[in-house]
């Protein structure tokens, strides 16, 4: 099981977790949804006190990895297989992403790695 944490805006909003590689589970950090001025994460994940869960990767998070010639390079230079989503999300979404979400691996969590 690996896990990362979801900030908006260098804020924790909440936790990704991939429990298999066909269940995903995002919930929103208990002081960010106490927070009626936080917003939500996106529009596809209102904020709510129950988890999400998802038998594939969320859209959201999806949508933030690269593509074709950047998710190939990425893939090569991390050593993570190319459809392993979750672990290039983690490797890839900690810093200077699009928007203003950002996913962290976990500190107690190790990336799973393809050799």
């Amino acid at each position: 099981m690996r896990s990362g944490q979801v900030f908006l805006n260098s804020r924790l909003a909440g936790t990704l977790t991939e429990a298999s590689r066909k269940m995903y589970v995002f919930q929103y950090d208990q002081e960010y949804f106490d927070d009626p001025a936080a917003p939500a994460v996106s529009l596809t994940l209102p904020k709510s006190k129950q988890e999400y869960r998802s038998a594939y990767l969320f859209p959201f998070f999806f949508n933030m990895l690269a593509e074709g010639v950047n998710k190939e390079l990425q893939s090569r230079q991390l050593r993570i297989d190319k459809e392993d989503a979750f672990g290039l999300l983690l490797a890839t979404t900690g810093s200077d992403t699009i928007g203003a979400v950002t996913v962290k691996p976990l500190k107690n969590d190790e990336l799973t790695r393809n050799k």
